[in-house]
Formats: C-alpha cells, structure tokens, sequence
C-alpha cells in the first residue's frame, strides 16, 4: 500500500543534537555527517570538556550550548531549546549516512510509527564485532529496541508526551524505546549508521558484551541505575557516558 505523504512532516526541519565531553578526536567528523542536508540545525551540548571539543565546534559554525554532565541531561537540554519539528539525538562517535535526512522524514511518515533510529554499523575488522552488529540489528527489527548510538529521531510532540529522557547515569535510551514502544512502532532505517568500535577494543568484544548484559538484566530486575553506573566504569572505564550498544 502506498505511502501517503504528511508534507508537514516531510518538509520538517530536523534539530540534531550531540552530546559531548571531551570528544576533540571524533566530533569534527560526526558533524561533517551533518551535511550536506536540507532544513537542519545541528545543537551541541556540551558537559564540561576540557580538551578542544568546544574549540573545534565553534570553528565548525554550530550552536553550542552547556549542561551538567550527563548524556540524559545533555540530549534534553538540547531538545529544549532545538527549533525542529524533528528531533534526532547523534553520539559523538557516530556518523550519519548520506541522506539521513530525507530518510528521517519517510521512516516518520509510515503508518502507525513514533520514532526511529538506523542500523548499525562498527568502524572495525574484528569478526566478533559482525556479531555484534547482527545481534544489535535483530533486537533493533525485531524486539523493537534501538539504543542510543543509532540515532534516535522522532517529533518534538512525540517527546514532550513521553516525558523526554529520564536523567538517569545509565539506560536512559533502553528506558525511552521501551516508553515509545507502548505508544507506537519504532521504525528501523536498514542504512546503517558507523560508529565507534572503541568501547569493545578497550575491554574487548566478549568482556564488553557481558557487561552490558548483565547491566540489563540487572535493571530489568530493579537495580538502581546509580549502582549499576558505578559497576559499568569500574568494569569498563573511566568514561563519563556509559554506552549505549548493548546486544
């Protein structure tokens, strides 16, 4: 069946916005992704870096904001102020395929869909990353349940009814598909985003994919996000955003 257009939607602008902290190795290049596009703004929200992220945002000619630390606290902070009909939620460390911004629109305009997000894709060789990709792409299609290093997008009215991100230290974004999940479908763009493969060199592939799922099977069964922040870092690293690629 054919898809009919909603023109309000298909010509809406589209607010990206990135959270950062200290993120001078990897921003430029996310926000060359950007573009080129039509009808877009890109907002970065910024923690308190302190090595050139904020220096290499302003050269690049995007608005640039401050917030508290926190992913959660960031993306919202962003969303309050991002003038889009749109709104798409970009990591530091992922890069946009060409044209996400007239994929963006379509995956809004299908039937029955609250939001979206792209597939995913890791910057590295490593076979066991294939694997993760796959796992990544199943839940994503099939359970319903894109993380945050997909690129997130769905309308400003579609946020503001569910509450926007929980500030939660970590799943705000397992916690934001599974409130959008009651009220629509979330809509998986097969064009892959690229992100970084850093998280699982540091600790490796397996380590890395254990954590992460004993972190969610510790929150479905009510652990405290807090705790569960503290165990991520002391497993992981010392990194102010726990990921978001959890199989």
């Amino acid at each position: 069946m054919a898809v009919v257009k909603n023109h309000s939607i298909d010509c809406a602008r589209i607010s990206i916005i990135i959270p950062t902290f200290n993120e001078a190795t990897k921003i430029k290049q996310a926000i060359e992704t950007t573009q080129p596009s039509t009808n877009v703004e890109v907002i970065v929200v910024d923690g308190g870096s302190t090595d050139d992220t904020l220096e290499i945002v302003k050269f690049l000619g995007v608005k640039v904001i401050s917030s508290p630390t926190g992913r959660a606290c960031q993306m919202n902070a962003g969303a309050l102020i991002g003038s889009g009909e749109i709104l798409l939620f970009l990591h530091a460390d992922t890069l946009l395929p060409l044209g996400f911004d007239v994929m963006v629109r379509d995956a809004l305009q299908q039937q029955g869909t609250v939001a979206g997000a792209f597939a995913l894709q890791i910057d590295a060789p490593d076979w066991g990353l294939r694997l993760v990709e796959w796992g990544v792409n199943w839940r994503s299609h099939f359970l319903q349940m894109p993380y945050g290093d997909q690129a997130i997008f769905l309308t400003k009215r579609v946020f503001h009814k569910i509450g926007h991100f929980p500030e939660l230290p970590i799943m705000e974004d397992f916690e934001l598909m599974r409130r959008l999940r009651k009220i629509g479908r979330i809509n998986l763009i097969p064009i892959p985003v690229i992100t970084s493969a850093r998280r699982w060199l540091k600790k490796g592939v397996l380590k890395t994919t254990l954590i992460n799922q004993i972190i969610i099977i510790a929150f479905l069964f009510g652990v405290s996000p807090q705790r569960l922040a503290c165990f991520y870092r002391r497993g992981k690293s010392s990194s102010k955003y726990p990921t978001s690629n959890r199989l």
